[in-house]
């Protein structure tokens, strides 16, 4: 797929740079997961590891600097075509999160989280920013509500407030309906922010199209649900796809 042109005109300028970007990040993985070894690659440009001349692999929380520790190493190694997505707890600035997943559609990208890699909480973003999305069995998601930097989290503002339009909008330039885009966005926020879902790569091939998945283990399924105690009503076998 050629790069896709974002029609940034469509962002609400309000919703996009209000107040100081909140954070949305969970260091602590499910812990009975195999996790993947982070590489130490040829290059590092923040949370970004370059692995040669076509993947660059993202193994740490994003922040401010992100977007242009992305841009730099991308004006260095200009043939990155997918982003391994390793380690990826979260975000410490969601706003400088949503421009970085904006400029990894832009430039057509795919994301690829391998088995044992791990995405998580404002991690998720960046995942759905692929040109293609690849997602191996044994990958894993988390989810759960944002938080800003003055404590509070989504369910404290109103459905139109600018601080929740600007995820919805995010998603829709993301190839989401609106219908899509706001129950995705209630199930990241059907629990809060201290609290997480989680889920394996079969849940989350019930939310977005993924160009490669396979069926995933029944067994871990349910221990993720064990273990977390999670209700995945939202991912019902009849739930929104992009």
């Amino acid at each position: 797929m050629s790069a896709q042109t974002i029609d940034y005109e469509s962002v609400d300028v309000d919703a996009d740079y209000f107040s100081g970007g909140g954070e949305r990040s969970l260091p602590v993985r499910w812990e009975s997961a195999p996790a993947a070894a982070i590489p130490a690659g040829i290059a590092s440009y923040g949370p970004f590891r370059v692995l040669d001349a076509g993947r660059a692999a993202l193994v740490d929380v994003t922040d401010a600097r992100s977007p242009g520790q992305f841009a730099a190493m991308l004006r260095d190694h200009p043939g990155i075509a997918e982003i391994e997505m390793v380690e990826c707890p979260g975000t410490e600035d969601d706003l400088a999160n949503l421009r970085l997943g904006r400029m990894i559609r832009d430039r057509g990208i795919a994301t690829h989280v391998p088995d044992g890699g791990s995405v998580r909480s404002g991690g998720v973003e960046l995942f759905l920013a692929g040109a293609h999305r690849y997602a191996d069995p044994g990958a894993e998601f988390a989810v759960h509500s944002w938080k800003d930097d003055t404590g509070l989290e989504a369910a404290d503002y109103s459905a139109s407030a600018p601080e929740n339009r600007r995820y919805l909008e995010y998603y829709k330039q993301m190839g989401m309906s609106p219908i899509e885009a706001e129950a995705f966005y209630a199930m990241t926020n059907s629990v809060p922010f201290e609290s997480a879902k989680w889920f394996g790569t079969g849940t989350m091939g019930l939310w977005v199209n993924l160009d490669r998945s396979a069926s995933e283990n029944p067994a871990a399924n349910l221990a993720y649900q064990d273990v977390s105690s999670l209700t995945l009503a939202y991912a019902s076998s009849n739930g929104p796809r992009l």
